[in-house]
């Protein structure tokens, strides 16, 4: 559980770092290699519209923060 908090935090911080130069298929993909590497399993990743997120975090904008890439567990 620590590793999956530990690599949230890290991927949110990283996700908003790349918002406006990345394409939003590009970081989707970016964030997804990272959890991989940390062995997390059993998760989805979504291409949202701002302000669209529910029942999931935030771990990444794109498209100049128009939209987001929202993480949910299950």
């Amino acid at each position: 559980m620590k590793k999956f908090i530990l690599a949230v935090g890290l991927l949110s911080l990283a996700g908003t770092a790349f918002a406006d130069g990345k394409s939003c298929e590009e970081l989707k993909a970016e964030i997804a290699a990272k959890l991989d590497a940390k062995g997390v399993s059993g998760y989805s990743l979504e291409i949202a519209d701002k302000g669209t997120a529910a029942g999931g975090k935030v771990v990444g904008k794109c498209e100049k923060g128009s939209k987001e890439i929202v993480y949910k567990k299950g």
